[in-house]
């Protein structure tokens, strides 16, 4: 398992690397090849996981006397968690071979070098946090996925797309330092970078720590306060806002701070109240902003906002003692990077496709592009929580863990039924929508689309069956 891992890692590094070296006309394959490679690694750590009897490992592999600096872990959320990111990041970049074209009418544009190679990067920074042991091991591929996010979202090398690159990398900066001060603080109090280290802490200290792995993750995972870089990410190409908003970027702040709960043992209660708190305002104020949005891609930077929030409110609900909230939170991450990629993907194939990614312009798709059609209907009915999409699975399960949670303390009863209210107000929302552009007559730009082609038609049909059985595989693995 140590030499896969480390290969899911490594693969798509050094696959970036021969990008930048080789000719320009290979780059495609050399992108699609390498996260083929790792996304085969990490499949098979997962396997070699459940074989050994999913008994989690810790692996040290750089270290000095006591001092922990790099290691690996392999549980259950790191191999769920890991082969999504990495798995997506494939389908990314089988999706951008056709995207990035001459052939899109919206963006006609041949994808050069640096942005497979970025691509790749992206795709070994995110295992590389998702399976490391310490603080330093995280902080150094947060870092590596902000630089990549730069790059990726100003690659267009126009104006607003290069101020929308820097806001991201520098709000997520600021962010990170709420890691550095819990790496500086875990070693001082334990002479260690390991994430086990916070679980010694006493409850002052580990308090302080998880809240700077808080503050760090909501920058991350663009939450209030540090909300206001997402939505301006939308100037990347589709299938980079795709990755960045549904497996990567967004991903590390929910998924490090799942990671410092595990690690941290009991956790003091006040790092949850801070959690939910935050969680549903910003749950309240991501849905009265998607409201207005007529850009199909402005709307789902909002509807992540509001995703997100339903992790950490889980998360910070497992604090007070539920299991399944945990669990939900976790499945949420893994189902949401199915069906967020595919409705940004959905948006992206419009783009290519008819010219636009505007939902008045797109009415009567079902009769001229049926699968698009399709898509935008299995990932709006799995984004809003809607049976038996994967969406609806860890929905019921975080819900079910807070009206558990809210027979001791009836402050959660009313946390729970606020979020409620915005889930069925999103499905209603998105049924609108849906109404309003998927059937009827065919507008002018749908009547004049051109075919999609064969690569993003595979892509969305592997995430709309994903979108139907992802809830179940997370369930399996999870227990």
């Amino acid at each position: 398992m140590e030499k896969l891992a480390l290969a899911t890692i490594l693969v798509p590094f050094a696959g970036a690397v021969i990008t930048l070296l080789a000719p320009k006309g290979a780059a495609k394959w050399i992108g699609q090849l390498s996260s083929a490679i790792a996304s085969i690694c990490v499949l098979m750590v997962a396997l070699s996981y459940h074989s050994s009897g999913q008994a989690s490992v810790g692996i040290d592999l750089l270290s000095f006397g006591s001092c922990q600096i790099f290691g690996l872990t392999i549980d259950s959320v790191s191999t769920l968690i890991g082969f999504a990111v990495v798995f997506l990041g494939f389908l990314v970049c089988v999706y951008s071979t056709a995207y990035l074209s001459d052939g899109n009418r919206e963006h006609p544009h041949v994808g050069r070098p640096r942005y497979y190679a970025f691509l790749q990067i992206f795709i070994g920074a995110m295992a590389g946090l998702v399976f490391s042991s310490s603080i330093v091991g995280q902080l150094l591929f947060f870092e590596i996925t902000g630089a990549c996010s730069w790059g990726l979202i100003g690659y267009y090398e126009k104006p607003k797309g290069l101020k929308a690159a820097m806001k991201a990398l520098i709000i997520t900066h600021i962010a990170s330092i709420g890691l550095y001060f819990a790496a500086a603080s875990v070693f001082a109090s334990t002479g260690s970078f390991a994430l086990t280290g916070i679980q010694t802490l006493g409850e002052g200290m580990k308090t302080a720590v998880l809240l700077g792995v808080l503050f760090a993750a909501w920058g991350k995972s663009a939450q209030l306060p540090m909300h206001m870089w997402l939505p301006e990410a939308m100037e990347a190409p589709t299938p980079v806002s795709a990755y960045l908003h549904a497996a990567s970027m967004v991903k590390v702040g929910v998924y490090i701070f799942a990671r410092g709960i595990l690690s941290a043992g009991t956790v003091p209660h006040v790092v949850g109240t801070v959690g939910v708190v935050m969680a549903l305002i910003t749950l309240l104020y991501g849905f009265a902003m998607y409201l207005p949005q007529k850009d199909m891609k402005r709307l789902l930077a909002y509807s992540t906002i509001t995703q997100l929030s339903y992790i950490f409110l889980a998360l910070s609900l497992s604090i007070f003692g539920s299991t399944m909230a945990f669990k939900g939170g976790i499945a949420h991450i893994f189902n949401h990077a199915f069906a967020k990629s595919l409705f940004f993907l959905v948006a992206g194939a419009f783009s290519y496709s008819c010219g636009t990614r505007l939902m008045p312009q797109l009415r009567g798709v079902l009769s001229r592009l049926p699968l698009l059609g399709i898509s935008f209907c299995v990932a709006a009915l799995a984004i809003s929580g809607v049976p038996p999409f994967n969406g609806f699975f860890s929905k019921f399960m975080i819900f079910s863990a807070g009206f558990e949670l809210s027979r001791d303390n009836v402050l959660f009863l009313i946390v729970m039924v606020i979020a409620m209210l915005e889930s069925v107000a999103t499905f209603a929302w998105f049924l609108m929508w849906f109404g309003r552009t998927i059937p009827g007559e065919p507008s002018p730009e749908v009547a004049a689309a051109q075919p999609v082609p064969f690569a993003i038609k595979f892509v969305l049909v592997v995430l709309i069956v994903m979108s139907l059985c992802s809830s179940f595989i997370a369930a399996a693995w999870l227990g």
